[in-house]
């Protein structure tokens, strides 16, 4: 038999089908052991040697890991693919070591992106050893966690009575908001003014305009400072006639933007759908481990916590397919677009991407997931891929001054283009 660990339950129900009855898949429930909170737990004296515990919530998990593992002739670490999958990979094998569990069999560590069938028999068919670096840097995060947090907490305490804990990322959370508070008190308010106005056409509709130019010059910030400098400029306009001199109308492309990394996927969910970091999160892990779809399973997204952006050729390849059978070859570009990292290093996970949701039937996606957020959310993941998207740009020219105006026909026109290029299906319309 060979024992397959995971972390969660429901991860391990649905790898189980994938692999059959020659593989027993177990879920660890998270991290197995931690630094206890006591004093003693990370020694700086003795090259940072740390002492575990194991908690008596993961007890019971454990022994019927070790249990199993005694009666495996393989044993496979299939935790996540970032830092913390790798060290809840590290602390199991170190432990099952300790136990003398390992003699005799065969360890092997595998990963993947998405909880597809494809994906997780490639995995198994392809191990490799626990990433040393990355347990590494989980080691430090942990270290640092305990030392600035006993540190610095007894401290805060004193001060804020009813905080709970100053660790690595409250402290300089902490650091960045006085900073930011010493420019405010610092910050001298200067008055400026803008105009704006609305002009009424023959068939009495309203359009509504910015001044941008005054006197042949350009209007900046700070152009009216006072009152007195505004109503000057009022004055003048209300003693001119208007009339549209020049109508230019252009189309420009915007290029689709990078995919979805772990802090844009949260920034953007929170802009448009108000979700917090959290709940992000945890819809983003529903739609990862995935949703019964006809009886299966199914992962819908690539895994969610990553820095990475450089997609896999496979992954290009079918979703250059599907824009070809759904859209046409006018929708194709020639050249793949590529995301290089601001950092020069090598990408070991691809950004957030759906997974299957693009070979559902229409209608499906609504039945089967069962939340509207749910939905929403694989809808904001599915729109940041694809091709250039045509908007309007409309510039009006009223006397020789330019004003920058949005056109309601050709934003309706534009929203509609878009809703039936992605077929999109709403349980609930969303707000435009």
């Amino acid at each position: 038999m060979n024992l397959v660990i995971v972390e969660s339950p429901a991860k391990a129900k649905t790898i189980n089908k994938y692999l059959g009855k020659d593989y027993l898949v177990l879920a660890s429930y998270g991290h197995i052991r931690d630094l206890p909170s006591k004093n003693g737990s990370v020694d700086p004296e003795n090259k940072f040697q740390m002492e575990w515990e194991i908690d008596s919530f993961s007890k019971k998990y454990l022994k019927e890991i070790t249990n199993a593992a005694e009666d495996s002739d393989k044993i496979i670490l299939a935790t996540d693919p970032d830092r913390e999958g790798e060290a809840i990979a590290w602390h199991v094998k170190e432990v099952l070591d300790k136990k003398k569990l390992l003699k005799d069999k065969h360890l092997e560590r595998v990963v993947f992106n998405e909880i597809t069938k494809k994906a997780i028999l490639n995995a198994i068919k392809n191990p490799r050893e626990i990433h040393l670096p990355l347990v590494e840097a989980y080691l430090a995060r942990r270290a640092l966690d305990y030392l600035v947090g006993f540190n610095i907490s007894p401290i805060l305490w004193t001060k804020l009575p009813g905080s709970k804990s100053a660790g690595r990322v409250q402290s300089v959370a902490l650091k960045l908001i006085t900073e930011r508070e010493k420019e405010i008190e610092l910050f001298k308010p200067e008055e400026y003014w803008t105009l704006s106005s609305d002009f009424t056409n023959k068939d009495n509709k309203n359009i509504f305009s910015k001044l941008s130019l005054f006197n042949g010059e350009k209007i900046e910030k700070f152009s009216f400072k006072n009152k007195e400098e505004i109503q000057k400029a009022v004055d003048v306009i209300n003693k001119t006639k208007f009339k549209i001199a020049d109508v230019n109308t252009k189309v420009f492309r915007r290029n689709p933007l990078a995919p979805f990394t772990t802090s844009t996927l949260q920034q953007t969910a929170s802009g448009r759908f108000g979700f917090g970091a959290s709940r992000t999160m945890q819809i983003a892990q529903r739609l990862y481990q995935g949703v019964d779809i006809e009886g299966e399973t199914t992962g819908l997204i690539t895994y969610m916590r990553t820095d990475g952006t450089n997609i896999s050729k496979e992954a290009i390849d079918d979703f250059r397919k599907f824009i070809t059978n759904d859209y046409g070859d006018k929708y194709l570009p020639e050249i793949p677009d590529t995301f290089l990292p601001e950092r020069k290093l090598k990408d070991y996970m691809d950004p957030v991407l759906v997974k299957n949701a693009f070979n559902l039937k229409d209608g499906q996606i609504t039945s089967e997931i069962e939340t509207k957020e749910g939905y929403n959310f694989l809808y904001l993941v599915e729109s940041e891929k694809g091709e250039p998207l045509p908007f309007i740009d409309m510039k009006s020219k009223v006397k020789g001054e330019y004003i920058r105006r949005k056109d309601e026909e050709a934003l309706l026109n534009y929203l509609t283009w878009l809703r039936k290029k992605y077929n999109i299906i709403y349980n609930e319309k969303i707000n435009e």
